[in-house]
């Protein structure tokens, strides 16, 4: 991350960038802040934007050779599409013609080292893997983020606070919001805010809203999202949770189908063994399939929302009308 700081400070970019790994909050910065960089907000000639497996690629391809306009560079940004994880030798062929002036960034959940794809993105250009920060990292980040907000937490309050959030960095960037916003003037967080107002209750929520999606209770499924609304809990801070929800119930069935035990699921997912087995009870409500394109669904909600195409209360309420709407997919 501190070479990309670097490109940007110096303005000089390689043509391509891959990101991939769990913690989609830091990709999220990293992405916007090259985007920031190379291509101003009303610049819609020089930037192009394609998510999922269906994207065009010879449309991606021809804008990779094509010169920006009245811009030193043309953003090109390609989120969930396979493309940077799956190599297509005629892509990758056509890539090689790449305009020098071009800057394209490979999102993707993950990557093979021993791919094609990988190998030339990351000589071409510059690959990093984005994984879960340690608690380490997490506390000297939320400190610099109280700092800036004149707050303090102790470090026994901090670790409370980790351990009720986790570890998404969203979600904690959500609730340590609501903390700043709940004790006004005040300087310190106390544990007494942390029992007020973090998420425990959010999370049992989300959990509880799970369920009623897999069972197609679309007025209970509304019923939770109007009530979460009501606590004054963000929309926003309910995608990033479902989205928390969704990951760890992927994690949870691909280990169980390794044989995985409870105990070495605990320690893979950094979460109490009894919360495993909560997540393997509601993990069987739900096809693998089902959960990956539910989190897509989320990123695409996600990403409408960040660039003001629709209002958070109502992508997220559409959102949820979606997954509780179709035939039951249960298994």
């Amino acid at each position: 991350m501190k070479k990309i700081l670097e490109h940007i400070k110096t303005n000089t970019y390689p043509r391509f960038y891959l990101f991939y790994g769990s913690e989609k909050y830091m990709i999220a910065q990293m992405k916007n802040q090259l985007k920031k960089a190379l291509v101003s907000p009303e610049d819609t000639m020089n930037y192009s934007y394609f998510e999922g497996k269906k994207a065009d690629v010879e449309e991606i391809a021809e804008l990779a050779k094509t010169l920006p306009f009245f811009n030193d560079h043309r953003l090109i940004i390609l989120e969930d599409t396979g493309l940077g994880k799956k190599t297509n030798e005629d892509f990758l062929e056509q890539l090689k013609e790449c305009a020098d002036t071009t800057v394209m960034i490979f999102i993707e959940d993950d990557a093979d080292k021993r791919s094609k794809i990988y190998k030339f993105l990351s000589k071409e250009g510059h690959a990093v893997s984005f994984e879960p920060a340690k608690d380490a990292e997490l506390i000297r980040w939320l400190q610099s983020l109280l700092k800036k907000e004149g707050k303090q937490m102790s470090s026994s309050v901090i670790r409370s606070f980790l351990n009720r959030c986790g570890s998404d960095m969203f979600t904690l960037k959500n609730e340590l919001e609501k903390l700043i916003s709940y004790t006004g003037e005040r300087q310190d967080i106390t544990i007494r805010d942390l029992d007020e107002l973090t998420s425990s209750q959010t999370t049992n929520q989300i959990f509880v809203m799970l369920e009623a999606i897999a069972r197609k209770q679309r007025d209970k499924v509304l019923g939770l999202y109007y009530d979460l609304i009501e606590l004054k809990e963000s929309p926003f801070g309910i995608l990033a949770l479902l989205v928390r929800q969704c990951n760890q119930l992927i994690q949870v069935k691909d280990l169980a189908s390794r044989n995985s035990s409870n105990a070495a699921m605990a320690k893979a997912m950094k979460v109490p063994p009894f919360v495993v087995g909560k997540l393997k009870d509601q993990a069987k409500l739900f096809r693998m399939e089902t959960l990956y394109r539910m989190t897509e669904a989320c990123a695409r909600t996600d990403e409408q929302i960040k660039n003001g195409r629709i209002n958070d209360r109502v992508g997220v309420e559409l959102l949820l009308i979606e997954f509780s709407g179709k035939e039951a997919e249960i298994g």
